[in-house]
């Protein structure tokens, strides 16, 4: 559903994506762990179709992103910092939201939506500028779940969350996946990546070191392995 393929990039001399090559299928959660810099978000951009690659091809259900515009009904992006509108409550963010993108929605089914992300009763006619990024969140994939999105992009969704707010969020991407969406992640959170995830992988300076199967995978390995990866990528970098 969601194949990068040799994905490379470049921001004039350097190189910050080098020959990317992933597959995440329908159910599946990745999840891709590296440092500021590592070539994470730019993967996300070339998916999103908001930068160009200088080689390789991003596809989402076999389609050349950078080729078509017809993968872009299937997929929803949920970056770091939401920009929702904060006078809109969220029943009217959605409703907004839905109008953009051509569905046809009624209260009910905006609802429907927001029981699945846990979003409280009472909550939902107030205003986003009094919401927490957790509740922020659940707006977005509210979204992501009227739109029937076959594939989910996340972008550090758990930076600045606490304890009970990243459970609730990890249980919602989990019933996504169970319904049939091929997720990516990217993130600093090893416990998130570590309890989410099918496969993870870890970036340096723009490659994939390593892409680990998590299902035997201990935390204090995930762990272990990331910092001896980069600390080696490293050593070879300062060689060179």
């Amino acid at each position: 559903m969601l194949e990068a393929i040799n994905l490379s990039k470049s921001f004039a001399d350097k190189q910050v994506l080098c020959e990317l090559s992933f597959k995440v299928e329908q159910g599946e959660i990745m999840c891709l762990l590296g440092a500021n810099g590592a070539g994470k978000s730019t993967t996300l951009n070339l998916f999103l179709n908001f930068l160009q690659p200088d080689g390789g091809s991003a596809l989402i259900d076999s389609v050349n992103v950078h080729q078509s515009d017809n993968s872009k009904h299937k997929l929803v992006y949920i970056p770091e910092q939401i920009n929702l509108y904060p006078e809109f409550n969220a029943i009217e963010n959605l409703q907004y939201l839905a109008n953009l993108s051509d569905l046809t929605i009624n209260e009910s089914d905006i609802h429907s939506a927001l029981d699945e992300t846990g979003l409280e009763m009472n909550a939902r006619k107030k205003s986003l500028k009094n919401y927490s990024k957790g509740m922020r969140q659940k707006v977005g994939i509210a979204f992501a779940i009227l739109r029937q999105a076959k594939v989910l992009l996340l972008d550090e969704p758990t930076s600045g969350l606490d304890p009970s707010a990243t459970l609730e969020f990890i249980r919602i991407i989990e019933q996504l996946a169970q319904k049939g969406a091929a997720i990516l992640m990217v993130t600093h959170d090893f416990y998130c990546a570590h309890t989410l995830a099918n496969k993870i992988g870890i970036m340096d300076q723009g490659r994939l070191l390593t892409l680990l199967d998590n299902k035997n995978l201990s935390i204090n390995t995930l762990e272990a392995t990331y910092h001896e990866l980069i600390s080696g990528n490293s050593l070879i970098r300062k060689a060179s």
